[in-house]
């Protein structure tokens, strides 16, 4: 059995239904099955004899199918299993320091924004998430994996770690704040909105932000429901944007909140409904941190601006380190920085992944969230709102990201032969600086009058595909540097352009 079309980076992720066309299922709870009984196995490999794992869902309407099978593959090798049931990612990984269940492994079954008929599985130890590599050992584990014997002593426990959890954001946020008028209660007067999208972050509304004295009403589809009927839980989803803004609006709400369907990604939106997402957020999380922790590398993805540099590095005197997409690079690059004493205290990308050293670097939606809260409730003693923050941020007069096709069987090494020959391009142009250091794709510099901006075209992580980021300060920009841009694009039979 070839399992290994399942990895996705560092995490497993499958067609765990049938109902789209051309997507034939290969996520099965007799897979799942196999890979429970393997994680197993690997936790035992990394010495631990008799070894506990908690496990936990997103909403998907395939999740209790595969959770099932997940569970009795670990309880076939005897292990101790925590059924977490409608769970976080970030929760997930709690319950392996958690005092009550300390768990020696952790999986949450999600596929994040991903269509319903997806489901996959995240990995955690006591260490943080699993790399890339651990994820292909526990998938070889698996194909390897014939009948064997069951092991005798496993069993499941049901817990509910989702109290537990919001338990410990709602004592944070009171530390945090440390209100000496309303100590228990320091949103009290605030109106504040959760969009979970019918994920798994409906939670936040009842449970932390209530017991903090907030008014949640107006919050809107907090009820999971796999099939997302109303938006795609994805900070990043224009639709899904709008939609909280306009309940910001139309609630005259103080803010709103978004968090994508496993909690481990979230965004806002002001009092007056303006989105607080990508270069925005990362700005104003950056302010926060630089000035709890002064000169601060802030290492994000490789398509923020131009803009959000100068903000760091100018306005907020910290350090901003553009590295490359994927969430696990950021935190990885953060992680290495601190080992070699260069002090980095937030990895972030535009996608609304967010990683603080103060909470072990793991990614968390609603720990950024709460982050904010504390910010938001002691500047509202000195009536000054959130976005005070970032007043002075730059922000372009136009951006947009165009997706590339490739249409050719090896479009890796396609892609990377177009970059190439893009740079040697880029290189003779009036007006086009190639930008260094970058850590991905091919970053420009366009200085021209009618330009002013720049663009970056790079690889996708897993698919076939060539994003490119157009940003310029001009209006019509972007449709300047696009219309020099088509000029080499063109040439490349097996890339479909756009433009």
């Amino acid at each position: 059995m070839d399992l290994k079309n399942l990895q996705n980076g560092s995490d497993i992720r499958g067609i765990a239904l049938e109902g789209v066309k051309n997507e034939p299922v290969n996520l099965t709870p007799q897979v799942i099955n196999l890979l429970g009984k393997a994680f197993g196995k690997w936790l035992e490999m990394k010495g631990f004899e008799i070894p506990s794992v908690a496990v936990g869902m997103d909403s998907r309407i395939s999740g209790p199918a595969l959770k099932e099978g997940f569970c009795s593959g670990l309880v076939s090798r005897g292990i101790k299993v925590y059924d977490c049931g409608l769970a976080s990612t970030p929760a997930m990984f709690m319950a392996t320091i958690s005092e009550k269940i300390n768990a020696d492994g952790a999986v949450m079954l999600t596929a994040s924004h991903l269509p319903f008929n997806r489901n996959g599985l995240k990995f955690f130890t006591k260490n943080g998430g699993l790399n890339k590599n651990d994820i292909t050992d526990i998938l070889n584990i698996a194909e390897s994996t014939g009948p064997e014997a069951g092991i005798s002593g496993g069993f499941i426990i049901e817990v509910d770690l989702m109290s537990e959890y919001s338990s410990s954001l709602v004592s944070y946020i009171r530390k945090t704040v440390n209100d000496a008028d309303n100590y228990d209660r320091p949103l009290e007067g605030l109106n504040i909105i959760v969009d979970a999208g019918n994920g798994a972050g409906g939670f936040f509304a009842g449970r932390v932000l209530e017991p903090l004295g907030a008014d949640t009403r107006g919050s809107q589809f907090l009820e999971p429901d796999g099939m997302f009927p109303n938006h795609v839980p994805n900070p990043e989803d224009e639709e899904a944007m709008n939609s909280l803004c306009s309940a910001v609006i139309r609630e005259k709400a103080d803010l709103g909140i978004i968090f994508d369907t496993d909690v481990d990604r979230a965004a806002i939106a002001d009092s007056e409904g303006n989105p607080v997402n990508r270069n925005r957020l990362i700005a104003l999380i950056a302010a926060t941190i630089l000035n709890e922790h002064p000169g601060s590398i802030i290492v994000t993805d490789s398509i923020t601006s131009e803009g959000l540099t100068g903000f760091i590095e100018n306005e907020l005197k910290g350090v901003h380190h553009r590295f490359k997409r994927g969430y696990k690079n950021v935190i990885d690059e953060a992680q290495r920085l601190n080992s070699e004493g260069k002090e980095c205290h937030l990895a972030i990308e535009t996608s609304g992944h967010a990683a603080l050293k103060e909470n072990r670097f793991l990614d968390d939606g609603a720990y950024l969230v709460a982050k904010l809260l504390t910010q938001m409730a002691i500047l509202k003693k000195n009536n000054t709102a959130l976005l005070w923050l970032i007043r002075n941020l730059p922000e372009p007069a136009e951006s947009k990201e165009f997706r590339l096709s490739i249409r050719r069987a090896d479009f890796s090494a396609y892609g990377t032969r177009v970059i190439e020959q893009m740079r040697e391009w880029a290189g003779m142009q009036d007006g086009m600086v190639i930008q260094e250091p970058n850590y991905e794709g091919l970053r420009v510099k366009c200085t021209g009058e009618n330009e002013k901006g720049w663009f970056l075209i790079r690889l996708s992580l897993h698919d076939p595909v060539m994003p490119l980021n157009v940003e310029s300060d001009v209006e019509g920009g972007v449709r300047n540097i696009t219309g020099r841009l088509k000029i080499i694009l063109s040439s490349f039979t097996g890339l479909d352009c756009p433009f």
